[in-house]
């Protein structure tokens, strides 16, 4: 049995991202969440999962949706953030059905200023909600680690109140991801904030599981954002286990990982850690930074094989009357950007056992 006699192609939400996400654990896999900034790399990761038969989920960061709505467009009161989340929501819905797809839609790190975004999101997908009678996105993630546990825990109840009423899922941090992402600078974070405790798991999960069992946990167990030198950063994703032992036991679960969990700042992590963190219950590992890259060198690299095609629109080493128009063709060099970037996200996939798990 694969995974689409569970689910159905489409953007999946409610239960339908429950059984995913439980069908990973099971098999021990994770699913790569690919932050997207356009139409072509929602597209590039979508071929990339339809290229590996297994699911993805497509998540958007508040710089990122910004993006996708246009620079034209202010962002004050994050109204471009909110139209490009919910643009780049809608094409999804569009394209991953047509591509056979097992796919989500998510929307990244949101930090307590940003929160005006996520609550745009969900005034539109209250309205997509009423209308179609199932959610817009299929999930959000709120990032509060930075405030007081608390605090972080209460806000994140009020939003899974009101994301539960549309079959939604959240997810949560506490613990701080070191590194910097999308403007939030965590490098000068002492090192003893970036592992989460047995604590912080019940905090968060005695909390939010009488809400709903639809909820997600970014635990720290010393991951960072960004590309970093092997050696530099002391990965822990065993303590993840212990979280599991420790809720199980406290609340005599019939499930051995009672917690689900994702792995942000995953770009650069040894094989045997991703392993490991799979092993202890993660679900979900962002991918940004690397994806970025892979989508930077696939232009450079057509560029540099056709150089002499490229200094002007008529004129190359075929003839000086001789025009260039099928190289600087944007269709040209922004397919070789997603041909790059699909590349690098089935060695994701590969190294997140998420290959032909449909």
């Amino acid at each position: 049995m694969g995974l689409l006699d569970i689910v159905k192609p489409g953007v999946v939400f409610g239960d339908d991202v429950t059984k995913v996400f439980n069908y990973a654990k099971e098999h021990q896999f994770a699913i790569p969440a690919v932050n997207c900034t356009s139409t072509s790399t929602i597209n590039a990761a979508l071929e990339a999962a339809r290229n590996v038969n297994s699911p993805i989920i497509i998540q958007f960061s508040n710089g990122g949706a910004a993006f996708v709505a246009g620079k034209a467009i202010d962002n004050k009161n994050q109204e471009a953030s909110i139209l490009g989340a919910v643009s780049g929501a809608h094409h999804v819905h569009r394209m991953a059905k047509a591509y056979g797809v097992v796919c989500m839609v998510h929307t990244d790190h949101c930090a307590k200023k940003l929160l005006p975004w996520v609550s745009g999101c969900l005034d539109h997908g209250e309205q997509f909600y009423k209308e179609h009678g199932y959610p817009l996105f299929s999930s959000h993630m709120l990032d509060l680690s930075e405030e007081p546990h608390e605090e972080n825990v209460a806000i994140c109840k009020e939003y899974l109140e009101r994301m539960a009423k549309m079959d939604m899922t959240l997810e949560m941090e506490i613990g701080i991801t070191g590194g910097e992402e999308d403007g939030v600078d965590n490098s000068d974070v002492s090192s003893d904030r970036l592992y989460s405790t047995k604590e912080d798991i019940e905090l968060v999960y005695e909390t939010l599981n009488p809400v709903s069992h639809r909820f997600n946990i970014a635990a720290a167990f010393g991951n960072c954002h960004g590309v970093y030198k092997p050696g530099n950063v002391k990965l822990r994703p065993e303590i993840l286990g212990g979280f599991q032992e420790h809720i199980q036991a406290k609340h005599s679960t019939e499930d051995s990982k009672p917690v689900t969990f994702v792995f942000h700042g995953g770009s650069g992590s040894e094989p045997e850690h991703i392993a490991t963190a799979i092993k202890c219950g993660v679900v979900k590992m962002n991918i940004d930074t690397d994806t970025q890259w892979a989508y930077w060198s696939g232009l450079r690299d057509f560029y540099e094989n056709n150089k002499d095609y490229l200094q002007g629109q008529i004129g190359n080493p075929k003839g000086e009357d001789k025009p260039n128009k099928s190289y600087y063709d944007p269709r040209k060099w922004v397919r070789e950007s997603e041909i790059a970037m699909i590349a690098r996200l089935e060695v994701a996939f590969k190294n997140l056992n998420c290959v032909n798990v449909n």
